[in-house]
């Protein structure tokens, strides 16, 4: 199956900022706060050359030529200024002129009256650097992308889901999407490897979404929500400290099936097997090559039902765009006492199936960290949390590294594509025209 995906819903409030210190922005030719009007980027003097925005190739080689002269490309930046890569970003603005339309423009209404307008000119890209700002406009549909100019042929965006854009419509019409979620197909450029951090190389999100699964895999097996819960008073205290043992397993020898075996997958294999001894088998779409399986001891299973048949512990790392697979059948196939762990999204499961599992104790217990109806958690769910289930916030994806890399990788694919350049991590190939 495709990358997974761990990117927090488009209408959650903005992510709160981390107490960590961020690098200074680059202070040359202005500031990058906000204002009350859209903001223009002023320009270094000495602007190197550029792609012009008018006569990019539509071909699929992915590459635009580069032009030795003539106005530098538009970029359509959403949401909040560079803050963790400002070396990065004072490359990027030497090579485009970027406009951040405020908060106000961004509303959809606001944001359709510019479109219309075409108040940001021909812009050859749309820039969104973080998951928790720039998405005021709401999803990416057919209402806003027909109205993008023809000059638009990148979209890079913060976070490896696209549930929220139809990343099908925006390759019809010519434009890449390029996530951290996507596939790495430019292993070849070197100056971009080069110079991307450690987070960005990594596609950003994939080593903090495997470290916390492999949080949520340990607390079902060792009943975390019950035993945290119960740590209130003495008398539950002492409760927990009697019963838990009947209710938890060591890692060791148990069977995990991971649905879905792309870079987080692979990730979360190869911790629970060095880590804790577990067999790892996994279902996907595209059976991955005897070296892949070699390396994590990783087996393939044909069907989704034959590795629920045998698996201790199920973990969803698939995009939503699989449609629902946890439901009251595949349910049915879970061993008795069998555990779910959902780092995907939460369209994935039949929430109230699951309940039902849950209650009648087919299921020994299950971690949720994204939801159907985020930020609404259901209520028969809740009624599990400190018991059987333990329940988060779309959280997994949500570090600064995360951050760091998402910003990084944004900037590299542009910088990539509008000098002529493959783009690096491309999401909507097939769709591409």
């Amino acid at each position: 199956m495709a990358e997974p995906t761990n990117t927090p819903m488009p209408t959650a409030p903005p992510t709160p900022r981390s107490a960590s210190p961020a690098p200074p922005l680059p202070t040359s030719g202005g500031s990058l706060t906000s204002s009350p009007t859209t903001t223009r980027i002023p320009q270094w003097p000495h602007a190197a050359a550029a792609v012009h925005s008018q006569t990019h190739s539509r071909a699929t080689s992915l590459t635009v030529p580069v032009h030795s002269s003539g106005p530098k490309p538009i970029v359509l930046h959403l949401g909040d200024p560079v803050k963790y890569n400002p070396e990065t970003y004072a490359e990027f603005s030497v090579l485009f002129d970027v406009v951040r339309p405020n908060a106000e423009e961004r509303a959809r209404p606001a944001f359709i009256a510019a479109l219309r307008e075409k108040r940001w000119g021909d812009f050859a890209a749309i820039f969104r650097p973080f998951w928790g700002t720039g998405g005021e406009m709401g999803n990416w549909d057919a209402e806003l992308i027909d109205l993008l100019p023809d000059s638009v042929i990148v979209f890079a965006s913060a976070g490896a889901g696209f549930d929220w854009a139809d990343v099908k419509l925006l390759g019809e019409k010519g434009m890449i999407v390029l996530s951290p979620g996507g596939k790495f197909v430019a292993a070849n450029q070197s100056k971009e490897l080069h110079d991307m951090g450690p987070w960005a190389r990594g596609l950003a999100a994939a080593e903090a979404v495997a470290d916390f699964s492999v949080a949520l895999i340990v607390g079902t097996f060792r009943a975390l929500p019950y035993c945290i819960s119960s740590a209130i008073s003495p008398s539950s205290f002492q409760a927990a400290h009697q019963s838990a043992t009947a209710l938890s397993h060591n890692l060791r020898g148990h069977v995990l099936g991971l649905v879905g075996f792309g870079n987080i997958g692979q990730q979360i294999a190869q911790r629970c097997f060095a880590a804790f001894g577990m067999e790892i088998t996994y279902y996907d779409i595209e059976r991955k090559s005897g070296t892949v399986e070699a390396g994590l001891h990783a087996r393939f299973c044909m069907t989704l039902e034959s590795l629920i048949r045998g698996a201790d512990c199920v973990v969803l790392c698939v995009p939503s765009s699989t449609g629902q697979i946890i439901d009251a059948d595949s349910l049915r196939w879970f061993k008795p006492g069998a555990r779910l762990v959902n780092v995907a999204r939460g369209a994935l499961v039949d929430e109230d199936a699951l309940a039902d599992a849950l209650e009648q104790d087919r299921l020994s217990s299950a971690a949720l960290d994204v939801h159907a109806d985020e930020p609404n958690v259901s209520e028969r769910l809740k009624k599990f949390a400190g018991t059987k289930a333990l329940l988060t916030c779309h959280n997994a994806g949500g570090t600064v590294e995360t951050h760091v890399g998402f910003e990084e990788l944004c900037m590299r694919n542009i910088m990539a594509m509008l000098n002529g350049r493959e783009a690096i991590t491309p999401t909507n190939l097939e769709w591409l025209k």
